[in-house]
């Protein structure tokens, strides 16, 4: 006879399902999947891009049956919000020398957005526009508190 185990959690979880976040951008397999399964997916890129993966992503939708208004769309970025443009690189700089993580390696992402407030929400609106209403900011050790309350307090009303 089989010995069959299963695992148990206390406490429960408090949903009876976890919801499925895919994240990335491939038209044929990765797109298709999301239409199907996810409630949550997670995007990268210049505005342009995901305006088009967006229209993929409908597509696989139409084909599957689904309304896309039933997946949440996140974006990932990596902010760091000052008061000026200049004082939020150079913390982000100071940011990537902590964790050794040379410029030369990441200077291309454009997922590293720094600026003003204004800055953030001007470069933000036409992602809103898109239908990404949940910023995931990916935050190096030390966690910049700074960004993160100001993205809150003052980015946030600026989108409302």
């Amino acid at each position: 006879m089989p010995v069959r185990a299963m695992a148990t959690a206390f406490p429960p979880p408090v949903q009876r399902r976890l919801p499925i976040m895919i994240g990335g951008s491939g038209e044929k397999k990765t797109l298709r999947t999301v239409a199907k399964y996810a409630d949550q997916w997670n995007a990268m890129g210049t505005p342009e891009f995901i305006a088009h993966k967006v229209e993929v992503l409908q597509g696989h939708c139409d084909a599957v049956g689904r309304d896309i208004a039933q997946i949440e769309f996140t974006l990932g970025v990596k902010l760091t919000i000052r008061d000026s443009q200049a004082e939020a690189e150079r913390v982000m700089h100071a940011a990537l020398e902590h964790n050794r993580t040379p410029w030369s390696e990441v200077e291309d992402d454009d997922t590293f957005w720094c600026g003003t407030p204004e800055q953030i929400a001007d470069r933000l609106r036409p992602y809103v526009d898109l239908g990404f209403h949940t910023v995931l900011s990916e935050q190096p050790a030390p966690y910049d508190v700074e960004t993160l309350e100001r993205f809150i307090g003052e980015v946030k009303p600026l989108l409302a």
